[in-house]
């Protein structure tokens, strides 16, 4: 943590709260709040939580980490809870949650979960996160998936393209068009976790559900050093020649805006993108496409954002209860993630007011929810524990750059996994 902010944050208190069905008032109360909401799209769903809270009289105290919920934020946490000192809540996904969960340190929430029916309105595949030894721990606010395609649709009228790739030979040759245009052909960054980003969903089109099932989520060695996954890596490194050279520094939001401002064509990064066309008032089919990676049809890889609440003294625990009542209900779930581009963690949530690929997320949840094909992200945390996920997305980051062969990689990956048990 910098230094600068330890005594801002020492000095930070949660005082009590009203009950969430009290009238509207003056705030009054704080809870606050670990996040990496900081992008402007991210922002700005933010700004729903924050308006519905202050009805009800708590005010929303920042604790905000850019970058995503890397090594800062997981440090930063840490650190304010061996102090003594932890947060009223902290924005928490996958494996985290359930790290978190044996911590010990964690509020129960299944009160609040009964009385609003949590487990018959939250996907299943979501519970295994969210649900500890029968208790619930964590709200889920939305749900974001990695396997996405955006293009532009400036870049794409000018390269001679008058629809989205629909199978990956499609990609790979629309790639070669956009690049010979003249213009960035993929749009992305450096950073390990976006480069595995792609990667979920190159496994995903290339092997089916049943093979990510079995390299990611059940880390089978055969499957992991398996032609299947060879063909992955073979797949990885024929994207390589398509990233630009300023590629290895970029933050995603970044390369977003480079297809947002008609630089690059395509990008493959999850739904958290659609913040950011939201954020630029631009509108889908017209200024940009949402579709999933070519040969990925029918499956979601997911990743849901969801709040942790930390045991704190009884009189700061109503100000949590109004929190975690407000994360979950209708009204914050569909303004939340209409503006965060993101589905709503709650089933059955009206499609009202989102736009065409908002309404397809929401869709193609529901479908994946019901088939089985709700499928936990790798890059996103919620597929692997997060030693084996750091092992695999150093493989995958090696071989994207070139360190590797394809045919290392797999063994590597297969070695990483075996290693971590």
């Amino acid at each position: 943590m910098p230094s600068k902010l330890k005594p801002f944050l020492s000095t930070l208190a949660v005082a009590v709260a009203a009950a969430h069905c009290a009238p509207a008032r003056a705030a009054q109360d704080t809870v606050q709040v670990l996040h990496w909401w900081t992008a402007g799209g991210e922002a700005g769903a933010l700004q729903v939580l924050k308006d519905d809270l202050l009805q009800h009289g708590v005010q929303w105290q920042d604790v905000p980490i850019a970058g995503g919920g890397g090594a800062q934020a997981m440090t930063t946490l840490r650190a304010r809870v061996l102090a003594g000192d932890p947060p009223s809540a902290a924005q928490l996904a996958g494996f985290d949650i359930v790290d978190w969960s044996h911590q010990g340190v964690l509020q129960d929430l299944t009160p609040i979960a009964r009385r609003q029916d949590w487990a018959h309105k939250v996907p299943k595949a979501l519970q295994d996160f969210d649900v500890y030894q029968g208790r619930w721990i964590a709200a889920p606010i939305g749900v974001h998936s990695s396997n996405w395609l955006w293009a532009s649709r400036k870049v794409l009228t000018r390269s001679g393209i008058t629809r989205p790739p629909a199978t990956w030979d499609e990609f790979i040759a629309d790639l070669a068009r956009v690049k010979k245009s003249g213009f960035v052909a993929l749009a992305a960054g450096g950073q390990p976790w976006q480069i595995a980003t792609m990667f979920d969903g190159v496994v995903l089109s290339t092997g089916g559900p049943d093979f990510y099932r079995r390299s990611l989520l059940e880390r089978d060695p055969k499957a992991l050093d398996s032609p299947t996954m060879l063909k992955v890596f073979e797949r990885m490194s024929a994207l390589r020649p398509f990233v630009d050279q300023g590629f290895a520094n970029r933050d995603w939001n970044e390369a977003t805006a480079m297809v947002m401002q008609g630089r690059a064509g395509f990008q493959m990064v999850g739904d958290w993108a659609l913040g950011e066309f939201n954020h630029a008032h631009q509108v889908p089919d017209k200024d940009y496409l949402c579709v999933r990676t070519p040969g990925t049809q029918g499956s979601v890889t997911y990743h849901s954002d969801a709040l942790v609440f930390f045991k704190r003294d009884a009189k700061d625990q109503q100000a949590q209860r109004i929190l975690a009542e407000a994360v979950m209900s209708p009204g914050v779930q569909a303004g939340f993630n209409r503006i965060k581009g993101s589905a709503p963690a709650l089933l059955g949530i009206s499609r009202e007011g989102f736009n065409a690929c908002g309404r397809k997320a929401i869709a193609d949840l529901a479908q994946a929810d019901a088939s089985g094909t709700l499928l936990g992200s790798l890059s996103q945390g919620n597929a692997v524990p997060p030693a084996v996920k750091g092992a695999f997305f150093d493989v995958i980051a090696r071989e994207f750059n070139g360190a590797i062969s394809p045919a290392e990689a797999a063994r590597q990956l297969a070695a990483a996994a075996k290693a971590q048990y």
